[in-house]
């Protein structure tokens, strides 16, 4: 059997310009970045403003197990079916983050048959995105540590600084560092810390931007600290907003690559959606559905992270509408959600899948609160039998939802078609009513208590002092009316990540709040969430390599 990057490798790739002729565009409308990769040019972005839109479908899943859900793959064979069925179609998706690539995770391009590529170039370094991030990022972090060297006219507290530099790698020996050692031209001393680069508010601010001139407002807006009188100090006020526009000028614009079926993939941003909004950019998805009568793009993890935010925060604040919504779910992740062992997956189990499928049913529960169509498809592995299939399609049935079985790990599009037609007859049937679930005057703690037990189903929800207090303080500020971000384990609906299945009133902790003023939400941290990830005992990195003849092997 081959593996994702031998099937990548065998990829017969069209040239990106007629790919990107199948949805309309011209050699002027791309800037190449060699034969199969291109950023979208800013006169075809304004050009495209005056198309009509097409239908969005967003792409979510159950909780990720350790059996695999394959909410990508899901997606990018859906678009893949889509075509096959004579639609025009897109997929828009996430930038993958090198730090997962080296760590635990693997890739983000999708698996077997259903895959964008350049599969290599679109894990690694791709089009250069996130290390202008990182670099706009920590040009603001240089700035405010060289205003300290340089006199502080700002009266900046340097036991306030809120800003943390960052990085696209998992290394938790940066997550608490002491800087400015050394000579006394060498800064003031003072703690700093590090985050992943796909958690910062950078990556959050370019994922949200219209254009080049919201982007520079809302890198203006970015609180860096406070001064000695408890005022916010901002990015704006270290003038260096210009600069960090500049480093970004390019990562702004969406890039366009393609399917091993050359179906058209607009791949942009990469927020990571347990700690941040986990969603590709509003100008990816925006610039999709003017290019495509079906935009299929997907909201990381579970449908409790990434899909409430896509739902709750960017279509709020981009004005979209979701036409539908695809939950993906896989026998074996419900059956380890009803207790059986990663190695016993393979087995029969009703009954465990009994237990388990309770997961399904919560998420199912959740998406229609949004008033939008939901239809529910498993990721078919070889060992799911027939029983178990017909016991999640009854199911489903009694939740109102329709189920189909998806192939196309193994098949492609061709695996997608039952899925592409199931979609396409609620799109035709059922009209999407869609409205987000709290609304923006809700005092800051009420919203983040109702995303708890209304998604969650906790029953107790306890702020920490230290949370309290900022909550206070970002709505004495004025930014009571964002909505919120929370940043939660992805392994479970509660703030603990071995609560498997449906867990209920259960006590949602808040240890941490912050305001993201550029990127216009409020970010609770609950449990023990970290926003700089650490390698595992083994990372995949000791598996990946490449030849003197440039091929890769080990990367997914």
């Amino acid at each position: 059997m081959l593996t994702d990057i031998e099937i990548a490798q065998q990829a017969k790739m069209k040239k990106i310009k007629d790919v990107a002729a199948s949805i309309s565009l011209g050699e002027d409308d791309i800037e190449l970045y060699g034969n199969y990769m291109a950023k979208f040019s800013d006169e075809a972005l304004d050009k495209l403003k005056d198309n009509k839109d097409g239908k969005l479908i967003l792409v979510t899943a159950i909780n990720p197990t350790p059996a695999g859900e394959g909410k990508t793959t899901v997606t990018i064979g859906l678009g893949q079916a889509l075509c096959r069925l004579g639609k025009k179609a897109v997929v828009a998706l996430r930038e993958p983050s090198l730090g997962p690539c080296f760590g635990i995770k693997g890739g983000a391009a999708g698996g077997g048959y259903a895959q964008v590529v350049p599969m290599e170039k679109l894990n690694l370094h791709f089009t250069g995105d996130f290390h202008a991030i990182t670099s706009a990022n920590n040009l603001l972090c240089a700035m405010l540590d060289n205003h300290l060297q340089q006199g502080n006219t700002l009266r900046i507290d340097p036991k306030r600084i809120v800003i943390k530099r960052c990085l696209d790698m998992n290394d938790r020996a940066l997550r608490n560092i002491t800087i400015g050692m050394g000579a006394r031209t060498d800064g003031v001393v003072r703690e700093d810390h590090f985050i992943i680069t796909v958690a910062s508010e950078v990556m959050a601010i370019l994922c949200l931007a219209e254009d080049l001139d919201d982007l520079k407002k809302r890198l203006g807006a970015i609180i860096v600290a406070y001064n000695y009188d408890n005022e916010p100090v901002t990015a704006a006020d270290l003038n260096c907003v210009g600069a960090m526009a500049l480093l970004l000028k390019d990562a702004i614009r969406p890039n366009l690559i393609q399917t091993l079926e050359n179906t058209p993939a607009i791949v942009h941003g990469g927020p990571f959606a347990n700690i941040a909004h986990g969603c590709n950019s509003v100008r990816a998805t925006k610039t999709a559905i003017k290019v495509a009568d079906y935009t299929i793009t997907e909201a990381g993890f579970g449908a409790d992270l990434g899909a409430e935010k896509f739902l709750n925060i960017k279509c709020r604040k981009a004005g979209l509408k979701p036409d539908c919504i695809v939950l993906v779910a896989t026998v074996r992740a419900l059956k380890y959600n009803g207790g059986v062992a990663k190695d016993q997956l393979g087995t029969e189990n009703i009954d465990a899948l009994g237990r388990g499928i309770v997961n399904l049913g919560k998420h199912i529960e959740n998406l229609k609160k949004f008033n939008v169509p939901v239809v529910v498809t498993l990721n078919r592995f070889v060992s799911d039998t027939d029983k178990e299939l017909e016991f999640v399609k009854d199911y489903c049935a009694k939740m109102g939802c329709s189920m189909t079985v998806s192939e196309v790990w193994a098949k492609g599009g061709e695996g997608g078609i039952p899925l592409a037609e199931d979609v396409l007859k609620v799109l035709d049937e059922q009209k999407s009513e869609f409205k987000p679930i709290y609304e923006d005057d809700m005092p800051i703690a009420d919203k983040i208590s109702f995303i708890c037990k209304e998604i969650y189903g906790a029953g107790q929800v306890v702020f920490a002092k230290q949370a309290e207090n900022a909550i206070k303080k970002i709505e004495e500020m004025g930014f009571g009316s964002f909505p919120v971000c929370m940043a939660k384990t992805q392994y479970s609906l509660s703030d603990d990540p071995s609560l498997l299945g449906r867990p209920e009133g259960f006590t949602m902790n808040i240890r941490e709040v912050y305001v993201s003023a550029g990127a216009g939400f409020v970010v609770a941290l609950t449990g023990t969430i970290m926003t700089m990830p650490g390698l595992p005992k083994h990372p995949a990195a000791e598996s990946i390599d490449v030849d003197s003849d440039g091929t890769i092997t080990g990367l997914f």
